[in-house]
């Protein structure tokens, strides 16, 4: 049902007027805010701020999305950390009335849900900004009934702003009722049996300093579905991994195990394997070229290896042995008709999986000794019970689980101290999460002067390279904030400080001469022809936005820039480092 849902969705959506959006990479571009892109209307954020798309201003896709904060509550039956979001926009065409009346003909025709298992909430009001009467009103005249309307305050019902000015507005959030009992005639938001499956954002007012909110002029629709959700509801199951995306791949874990499904605890194990193998996946494909480390996306990634390979030796599977790669095979396979990078990245994916599993398998050694040492310890201070803060360090040191701690102490006749683990994990968790909502402030209100200025930087660099390095040399990622630019490239050798000062100087004499930046409109093929840089691949729809700056720099990109180089200022670069294996990063400044 996962892959006619996503074909069905794009479907629908292109009869009504939308250009079919092929998925973003998972990792931001140029955007410092997150390591990963986490909703469908991320990569939009420029045009969701005004800047003109390419294809128009009705779109639709399918874009993969990566979660941290729910990365400790995998193994349940409903989280995920990597996900699939349907979304469709519009970006200052259609508003409420279409919106609302799509996602209902989306869901009674297309999906032929009945009309009486949904449910809807809207914003009900505050003292600033009034209730939204108007969906409702939608909602109501196509045939839901008043009792399954909710009006409900801005903790449900309202998005935005990203950071504390900007767009924002009401949402509408349409519900199931997943139970076999006869829907109650009332919607009840507290009866769990009520599961969302859409949510449909009206960025209608911008929100000031002074706390005041004003009306929008391009009033933009952003919506979201997911499709393991909703793939669950139309499949009947209240377990996401009982559903045709994970079925094959969870009989697969049994088999190698030897272990059931049906059991719970080996259940979960289970769901922990599918899930971040999947991750390792998607992430590991993808043509930022992302690589095991210890510091941002990277180390994200080696903590999904190192998780999984915990969970598999739980259930006893060899860890030696390739359950890993047979697993990604099929993860492979199904998902390569929706994104072609997974079928081009296959070997690295599978070469990411061995090399950091050989690795671990190390780690996992010192952590036992580890282990013995501090049981050795507190046995000759007559102490037999180990503290939560160390169980912790065991955890987040040397990858081991509560549980592997609780048996191994268990042989040794002590006990450990799971309620201070318990304060340490959610002190842990709490921070992570804390990360994970301050990297996402900034999002549609982060497109300050400061940052354009760096993201144009960017084209001179990028060009500047390719002339000292040679035309081989490609962009693999950027971050850029308020005080820096950080662009990796590939090249396979540490530069020598001439090469530096060359590609430094290039870019301060085109910022001096004061070139002009302007934006044409055209097909990928013509701007290949034109010899603009970029991928060409199925990152690019039927037309492209290619920003020049003068006759030096000629590249794909979605904008924004500045108007001319002499809003750049003196260029320096502070340092250049190896990232991974033929990747290499530049960290530059910016000065006036």
């Amino acid at each position: 049902m996962a892959k006619n849902l996503k074909d069905l969705y794009i479907d629908f959506f292109i009869s009504k007027g939308h250009k079919k959006l092929n998925s973003a990479s998972i990792i931001p571009e140029n955007d410092p805010t997150c390591l990963f892109n986490t909703a469908g209307m991320q990569p939009l954020i420029p045009y969701l701020m005004g800047e003109k798309h390419p294809l128009g201003t009705r779109l639709t896709n399918y874009q993969k999305c990566f979660r941290l904060t729910d990365l400790d509550e995998v193994g349940d039956k409903t989280h995920h950390t990597f996900f699939e979001m349907l979304g469709n926009w519009s970006l200052g065409d259609y508003f409420k009335k279409e919106s609302i009346s799509w996602s209902f003909e989306f869901l009674t025709k297309g999906l032929k849900i009945p009309v009486d298992k949904l449910a809807v909430t809207v914003f009900k009001g505050n003292d600033v900004v009034p209730p939204d009467n108007e969906s409702a009103e939608i909602w109501e005249s196509l045939g839901i009934p008043k009792e399954r309307i909710c009006f409900l305050a801005e903790e449900d019902n309202w998005w935005g702003p990203a950071g504390t000015v900007g767009p924002c507005g009401p949402d509408t959030e349409i519900f199931y009722f997943r139970s076999d009992e006869e829907t109650p005639k009332n919607y009840d938001p507290n009866d769990k049996r009520w599961v969302e499956i859409w949510n449909n954002v009206f960025m209608q007012y911008e929100k000031q300093d002074d706390g005041t909110f004003t009306s929008l002029k391009q009033k933009n629709v952003d919506t979201g579905m997911g499709v393991e959700r909703t793939t669950a509801i139309l499949e009947h199951v209240d377990d996401n991994y009982k559903t045709s995306i994970w079925k094959d791949i969870i009989k697969k874990i049994e088999s190698i195990s030897n272990k059931s499904y049906e059991n719970e605890e080996d259940a979960r194990s289970m769901r922990i394997i599918a899930d971040h193998i999947r991750a390792i996946v998607i992430i590991s494909a993808d043509d930022a070229n992302i690589v095991p480390s210890n510091t941002d996306q990277g180390y994200i990634l080696r903590r999904l290896i190192r998780r999984m390979i915990r969970y598999a030796k739980k259930l006893e599977i060899d860890i030696n042995s390739e359950f890993d790669s047979e697993i990604a095979k099929m993860i492979i396979k199904q998902y390569e008709k929706y994104y072609p990078e997974v079928k081009k990245n296959k070997e690295r994916i599978l070469d990411v999986l061995v090399n950091e599993k050989n690795k671990f398998a190390h780690t996992l050694e010192k952590g036992l000794k580890e282990f013995v040492k501090i049981t050795d310890i507190l046995k000759r201070q007559n102490i037999n019970s180990i503290n939560g803060k160390t169980a912790f360090r065991l955890y987040d040191t040397f990858g081991f689980p509560i549980e592997l701690t609780v048996e191994m102490a268990k042989e040794q006749n002590m006990d450990v101290d799971i309620e201070g683990f318990d304060t340490c994990f959610k002190e842990h968790q709490e921070k992570s999460r804390q990360g994970s909502v301050n990297k996402f402030k900034g999002g549609l209100s982060d497109h300050s002067e400061s940052n354009i200025k760096y993201h144009t930087t960017t084209h001179l660099l990028h060009q500047a390279l390719k002339d000292v390095l040679g035309n081989d040399v490609n962009q693999k990622g950027s971050n850029i904030n308020a005080e820096r630019l950080r662009f990796d490239f590939s090249y396979p050798t540490k530069l020598t400080e001439e090469q530096k000062k060359k590609v430094e100087d290039i870019v301060n004499q085109k910022i001096s001469e004061e070139l002009d930046v302007t934006c044409e409109e055209m097909s990928p093929e013509k701007a290949k022809e034109e010899g603009a840089i970029g991928l060409f691949d199925n990152k690019y729809g039927n037309i492209v936005k290619v920003y020049s700056i003068g006759n030096y720099s000629k590249e794909i990109c979605g904008g924004p820039h500045v108007h001319n180089t002499r809003e750049l200022g003196v260029f320096k670069i502070k340092k250049e480092e190896a990232v991974g294996a033929g990747i290499r990063r530049i960290k530059a400044t910016l000065s006036n």
